[in-house]
């Protein structure tokens, strides 16, 4: 993992948007990783310390952002409820990219096309130091998880 300062960081939305809220953050960058472990081990935090921001479709254009731990599975009954739908899905990679802005694997709230919503599981507050993407392979936030809650303004449900 290395630790990314000056004119070696890279320039991602994510980053910017970041900045521009006044946030305190390092940006971390990793060779591409395998799995959520070899991620994990990567950034040198635990896997439940490596956030994931999932899209979903509610509706037709209608889309929210969902974070979770790492090895966590959403449970979605528990989302349908929060989001007052009985149905909902993930929109393939194409669809995902166009709703955010970013590919899949780099998805993150900060810096996401549109105000899109975001939940985020109640288990993810108060955990201290969290990595999230930065809107490129490999590059990464690592904050506060309370101050990223309260930056995207999310919402704590519980989701897994």
């Amino acid at each position: 993992m290395t630790v990314v300062t000056g004119d070696d960081r890279p320039d991602t939305r994510a980053i910017r948007a970041a900045e521009s809220a006044g946030l305190a953050f390092e940006v971390h960058r990793i060779e591409r990783p395998s799995s959520l472990e070899e991620a994990a081990e990567r950034y040198g935090v635990t896997p439940r310390q490596l956030l994931k921001t999932l899209v979903v479709r509610r509706a037709a254009d209608d889309h929210v952002l969902v974070l979770l731990p790492g090895p966590a599975q959403l449970a979605w009954p528990k989302l349908r409820g929060p989001l007052g739908v009985s149905r909902l899905s993930l929109p393939d990679a194409a669809e995902a990219q166009a709703v955010t802005g970013y590919e899949r694997g780099t998805i993150t709230p900060f810096g996401a096309r549109g105000e899109l919503p975001v939940l985020a599981d109640a288990s993810i507050a108060g955990s201290g130091p969290v990595t999230i993407g930065a809107g490129a392979h490999g590059v990464s936030l690592r904050l506060d998880a309370d101050v990223l809650l309260t930056a995207v303004g999310a919402e704590l449900v519980e989701l897994t």
